[in-house]
């Protein structure tokens, strides 16, 4: 029997609601799967164990977390707290200190939801798109001065380092080689940022040359807003810094149908720490606690958990329980402007696994 530890992190907002989903799916799965066992350990941290404790997890915390095979992540804001103290709080320090440096975010119409683009099919959006997650915009570096006087100064340094450039771009280059359009462009903004864009696109072009079966392109990031819209059939992997693909994702899962539907996989490719997985939508405290939260992209990122864990035949299984209930507009949650609320998913996707013919 293989068996995996798994910490379960709700956090804040809807994290509450669709984590525990998430796990009541992993359960349904588990009872009809044979070979693998999930022991989980949810641990209570977020901006309530700030309130608490003042921080948004233990001081051991990632060492706490080194002991777990993968890490499953609801969200983490608080309309009380301002979004950088916890974002910096919980999410940041995880990925950065676990060094999961691959931001994995599918995007593809599932059956029964519709993207916002008129005529547009499953064929035309079916992407993928790696986010670097340890530099770049979000590496901390920079600071404040003068506070509150007429001359304040306030920085946000971008960093990139040509060993964490190199590192994304042969991620993203595999990922891309093992699809079957072996396509990949890469998204700078070189026009405007000519040292840390440029390093970007001088990389790529190094180590496109080790991957000559994969076919491949530059794209400036408000360029790339535009080709998302209007010629959506002409990506497949696309490849960015941590700020540009945190926007571009948003907008791919827009067009998908929904935040709601959308997970991550945090990476260390590496395995030396555990990944985390999560969907993209956050906490969303406006709709918290009303029982209308979209748990597909909690049961997605679960079904990206166990692929990672090795459990493929599992996760194949899942992703076919979740699109024959999100085929059925009945299942529709308001994200998607139908009226059906978490519980009935939920319950959908687990009656689904229970199916003798999935």
């Amino acid at each position: 029997m293989r068996e995996y530890r798994i910490a379960a992190i709700p956090g804040d907002g809807i994290g509450q609601e669709v984590v525990p989903a998430g796990l009541e799916v992993l359960r349904a799965l588990e009872a009809r799967e044979a070979g693998f066992r999930l022991h989980v350990e949810t641990l209570p941290w977020g901006s309530d164990y700030y309130r608490r404790h003042g921080r948004f997890m233990p001081a051991d915390g990632l060492e706490l977390l080194r002991r777990f095979d993968a890490i499953y992540f609801g969200a983490v804001g608080d309309s009380e707290i301002p979004d950088h103290v916890t974002l910096w709080g919980l999410r940041l320090p995880i990925c950065q200190g676990l060094d999961q440096y691959a931001n994995v975010r599918p995007a593809r119409l599932l059956p029964g939801i519709k993207s916002p683009l008129a005529g547009r099919g499953p064929e035309e959006i079916d992407w993928v798109i790696v986010r670097e997650n340890s530099e770049g915009e979000y590496a901390g570096t920079g600071g404040r001065v003068h506070r509150g006087l007429p001359l304040e100064v306030a920085t946000e340094v971008a960093v990139f380092t040509r060993a964490g450039v190199e590192r994304i771009l042969r991620f993203a280059f595999g990922l891309a080689r093992g699809r079957s359009r072996r396509k990949l462009t890469v998204v700078t903004k070189s026009n405007a940022q000519r040292h840390g864009m440029v390093l970007w696109d001088e990389v790529a072009a190094e180590v496109a040359r080790d991957f000559p079966d994969v076919s491949w392109d530059k794209e400036l990031v408000d360029a790339m807003t535009t080709r998302m819209v209007l010629k959506p059939q002409t990506i497949d992997v696309v490849v960015a810094t941590n700020l540009h693909a945190d926007i571009l994702s948003d907008l791919a899962a827009a067009l998908a149908g929904s935040l709601g539907i959308a997970p991550t996989a945090n990476l260390d490719p590496a395995r030396r720490s555990p990944s985390m997985f999560e969907p993209i939508h956050g906490s969303a405290f406006d709709i918290a606690g009303k029982g209308i939260a979209n748990p597909i992209a909690s049961f997605w990122t679960a079904a990206m958990m166990l692929e990672h864990l090795g459990e493929k035949d599992a996760a194949a299984r899942l992703m076919a329980a979740i699109e024959r209930v999100t085929a059925d507009p009945a299942n529709h949650t308001p994200d998607l402007g139908g009226s059906a609320t978490t519980r009935r998913v939920t319950e959908a996707v687990c009656d689904a696994l229970r199916g003798a013919n999935l």
